[in-house]
């Protein structure tokens, strides 16, 4: 075939037209006139308007299976912790059905012990409901003063508590308030059952510089069976306070070689601080005790001491 019989057209997918060069001028002219132009008239907010609205239900199609997908998930998770509280909370049920159990079997234990020792009830205590006035003056003493005293039938002696266990004790009393010894204060005493080993010891207040320690048990072997964290109760042997409230948890124990003692520091278990309501109880061992004179307790040691002698046979 001669060469001057060929078609040298380029073909139309690879005709250029316009040179680039010229394209770029006309459309960066075409976006500075649309720019100055919706600057001036704004009419592509109309524009947008409808073009956002055109396309608002193919966004909802599309979004039907994200949204169907997230749901899905949040299902399955919320099941999965729904599941986990569920098991939770049937373990809760059985210890609480076990300690259920457990208290009423101490408690017809408790009561078939009584009867086969003739033991008599406890002791029902009168409360009175109190308000704390003020601090005492003495700064050297852990004391408060009480909206109640003789006239509302206050006993000297008489136990004073908190929801959170024993405060203190009854130590002056007036006509319309009364005077209340703190745990912590250096002339406090009282004595104390260790939950854990049954053992009795008196607990003893005015311990300085050890934080929220502030009482200590005194006389304590240095092999006493005696740990960090043990709680120690009222014995109610004293007959002031009922048994079995709480007064301190053990602190620390430092054991002394050198001594044979121990060290038992005490963090009592209802701290005065921000205390207003307490409740103050009659004594046990002595309802009728003179409110101006001895407490209770000494009053059952001279009953004690009258009856000796004449246990003996009458010899002094």
């Amino acid at each position: 075939m001669p060469l001057g019989t060929l078609d040298r057209t380029p073909p139309p997918f690879f005709r250029q037209g316009l040179s680039a060069r010229t394209k770029l001028v006309f459309f960066a002219a075409l976006a500075v006139f649309l720019m100055v132009a919706d600057r001036r008239f704004a009419f592509t907010p109309p524009l947008r308007e409808a073009v956002a609205l055109a396309l608002l239900p193919v966004q909802r199609t599309l979004a039907v299976p994200v949204d169907a997908v997230r749901a899905a998930g949040g299902y399955f998770d919320g099941l999965a912790a729904a599941q986990a509280r569920m098991g939770e909370v049937e373990a809760d049920m059985a210890r609480q059905a076990e300690r259920v159990a457990a208290a009423d079997r101490l408690a017809a234990e408790n009561a078939q012990l009584r009867g086969l020792l003739e033991l008599r009830p406890a002791v029902p205590v009168v409360s009175r409901a109190a308000e704390v006035l003020y601090e005492a003056r003495d700064p050297y003493a852990r004391k408060v003063v009480l909206d109640v005293g003789r006239a509302q039938g206050v006993q000297l002696g008489a136990p004073v508590i908190d929801p959170r266990g024993v405060l203190g004790q009854v130590t002056r009393l007036y006509a319309i308030t009364s005077e209340v010894t703190l745990l912590a204060d250096k002339d406090a005493a009282i004595p104390v059952l260790n939950t854990r080993t049954r053992q009795r010891s008196a607990a003893f207040g005015g311990v300085q510089g050890q934080g929220t320690a502030t009482m200590e048990l005194r006389f304590l072997s240095g092999n006493a069976d005696i740990e960090a964290g043990d709680l120690l109760h009222t014995s109610g042997l004293d007959g002031v306070y009922p048994p079995g409230l709480p007064v301190a948890q053990v602190h620390s124990v430092e054991r002394q070689a050198d001594t044979g003692f121990a060290r038992v520091l005490l963090r009592p278990t209802a701290p005065a601080e921000g205390v207003r309501h307490v409740l103050v109880l009659d004594p046990v061992g002595a309802p009728g005790a003179d409110a101006g004179g001895s407490t209770p307790s000494a009053g059952a040691a001279s009953a004690v001491g009258a009856r000796a002698p004449a246990a003996s046979g009458g010899r002094p």
